[in-house]
């Protein structure tokens, strides 16, 4: 079993960045590929970005592409969101989450194919 802790979510203005963590308890966490999903006040849970088990594939949402990456420590059993140039569409609650048997060719966006969900950490962007 997996659990996640995230962190480093707070309030920034438009244009500022926020690294958030995501801290992993557990021998097998580099086994798992590992995402983050955002959520909005009354708006489903959206795909953010996503990185394989090795770092070595990454998959990003078009709205955050260019401006968010995704990386991962798994000596330390981390996962890093590195925002840049944050806009108010981007205030919501971030979780991250473990994915232990990757499926299909779009395994990253569907959020019913993670095994374990963080609590979340709130962002929020003020214009």
């Amino acid at each position: 079993q997996v659990q996640l802790v995230e962190s480093g979510g707070g309030v920034v203005q438009a244009g500022g960045s926020l690294r958030l963590s995501c801290a992993a308890s557990g021998r097998t966490f580099s086994s798992y590929a590992m995402g983050w999903f955002r959520q909005a006040p009354g708006k489903e849970r959206d795909f953010v970005a996503a990185i394989t088990w090795n770092g070595g594939g990454t998959y990003y949402a078009d709205s955050v592409k260019g401006r968010f990456t995704i990386s991962r420590d798994n000596a330390k059993n981390l996962v890093y969101l590195q925002m840049n140039s944050l806009k108010p569409e981007d205030t919501a609650v971030y979780y991250c989450a473990a994915d232990r048997f990757p499926q299909g060719s779009n395994w990253y966006r569907a959020f019913s194919g993670y095994d374990y969900w963080g609590q979340g950490t709130q962002v929020t962007v003020s214009s």
